[in-house]
């Protein structure tokens, strides 16, 4: 395993050095502490100083043969010499934690790396360098973790958009990344950032969430009878938009759903930044490039569904349609890439479908209004909206089948929703699932593809919590 296999990173044009490997510091100096208590600025100096002296003492060469469980025990046993030679007055605690941080720094992420091993944490918000909130079980709440400056945050947002390849300066002040888990990340900087640098990561679980788990008694964002429906629409080839809001679960969802396309099939994926987790086989994983600094190489999404058609897919997973792709999304469902997949910022699935007659109009093509209305009905079978509550607690709260057209108008119909009758005592929202007593036009698809719906699955009066 090579050195760059080891701390996760590539290797820059021209080549980085050791110490731009391993996260030097911006400053070579640092003055000697007079306190080491962990989280003050002498606690912050001295990890900075001993960071340094450990670059000065680590040999590339030696480095390149251990892997990360035997490159992390070097760092520490040359930590732990280090901090005896500053004759620094610190307890045991005080000691494994500096090594702890010293490793993280080296190997990882700085400070960030103990929120990322966190399992309840869902998202990182870092505000600036000394303000970094989570979100835990849908709530944001603040962490007293912060990092040395501007300069040292700086220096992790660096690490961490060079890992796919990216870039971020002042002519470039934005960023879509990722990280090696599929962590979506996004951060800004100076000048376009007013309070210095800030990012925000939003975690996807090591062990992907199963349909299992939303129908469980932990979460119950849906039914098992929701669960079952969508799961046979899936299977026979139904196309699906699901609709939501930030954070409402989109992707998530998406990738829930994706597991019940079948293992024989062709999957394309189209991302902006890759963050799907298909657990088929027979994945293709296409992500989009933003431009260089000459302002040329420019991959879009619309380009890539185009590509994606000519690669013989099965289907096609699109992980957010934004623009003009939404056109060539569109055409690709009504010729032949039936069973295809793709999200959108909505707060409703009637807002969804008017979205999308916006994007088609994006793509400059002249069409009336009621021909992209017809190639959304024709193209689309199913609107699955996701929703999060205002208890932090994510739904699916509205299971809507495209029908056709009457006029100029697409029709829907709702077979199942989730009606909030209040909010309880300890702030919970109260509520209940309900069918709307509709049968779906698809029955007799689903039944062609083995998939049989009994009739009380659509009763109206049976309530689900």
């Amino acid at each position: 395993m090579t050195l760059a296999t080891v701390l996760g990173e590539k290797r820059r044009a021209g080549g980085a050095s050791l110490r731009e490997k391993l996260g030097a510091p911006a400053s070579d100096r640092a003055p000697k502490p007079a306190d080491a208590s962990a989280g003050s600025s002498s606690y912050q100096e001295l990890k900075s100083r001993l960071h340094l002296k450990l670059l000065e003492k680590f040999d590339l060469m030696a480095l390149e043969s251990l892997d990360a469980v035997a490159l992390r025990q070097e760092i520490a046993t040359a930590a732990e010499r280090l901090i005896a030679e500053e004759q620094v007055a610190i307890n045991d605690a005080e000691r494994k934690s500096l090594v702890r941080d010293i490793q993280n720094e080296m190997m990882g992420f700085g400070p960030l790396e103990l929120l990322m091993a966190d399992p309840t944490v869902s998202d990182i918000l870092v505000n600036s360098y000394r303000q970094i909130y989570v979100e835990r079980r849908g709530r944001i709440e603040p962490t007293d973790i912060t990092f040395k400056d501007e300069a040292h945050l700086l220096r992790i947002i660096d690490k961490i958009v060079s890992l796919v390849g990216r870039r971020i300066d002042e002519s470039s002040p934005m960023v879509d990344a990722r990280l090696p888990d599929g962590s979506r990340v996004n951060a800004v900087i100076p000048p376009i950032a007013i309070d210095g640098p800030m990012m925000s990561i939003r975690r996807f679980a090591h062990t992907p969430l199963r349909m299992d788990d939303l129908v469980g008694e932990g979460l119950k964002t849906l039914t098992p009878e929701m669960a079952y429906l969508l799961q046979g629409l899936v299977k026979a080839k139904v196309n699906v938009l699901i609709s939501g809001g930030t954070g409402a679960g989109k992707t998530t969802f998406l990738n829930i759903l994706s597991s019940y396309i079948p293992d024989g099939e062709r999957v394309v994926t189209i991302e902006d930044a890759a963050e799907l987790q298909l657990q088929q086989r027979h994945v293709i994983r296409l992500e989009t490039r933003p431009s260089n600094i000459e302002g040329r190489g420019e991959i879009t999404p619309r380009a890539l569904v185009r590509n994606a058609l000519r690669m013989r897919p099965d289907r096609i997973v699109v992980g957010e349609v934004r623009g003009a792709e939404a056109f060539d999304m569109l055409q690709a469902m009504n010729t032949g890439h039936e069973g295809s997949l793709t999200t959108i910022h909505a707060n409703t699935p009637r807002d969804a479908l008017a979205r999308l007659e916006n994007m088609i109009g994006m793509a400059n093509l002249n069409l009336p209004h009621k021909a992209a209305r017809q190639q959304i009905a024709s193209a689309l079978n199913l609107v699955v909206q996701v929703s999060r509550l205002i208890d932090g607690r994510r739904k699916v709260t509205s299971i809507q089948e495209v029908t056709g057209m009457e006029g100029d108008v697409v029709t829907m119909q709702e077979l199942f929703t989730f009606k909030q009758v209040g909010v309880g005592p300890d702030g919970l929202v109260v509520g209940h699932f309900a069918a709307t007593g509709v049968r779906p036009k698809l029955s007799d698809r689903l039944r062609a593809y083995g998939v049989q719906l009994s009739e009380q699955m659509f009763d109206p009066t049976r309530h689900y919590q």
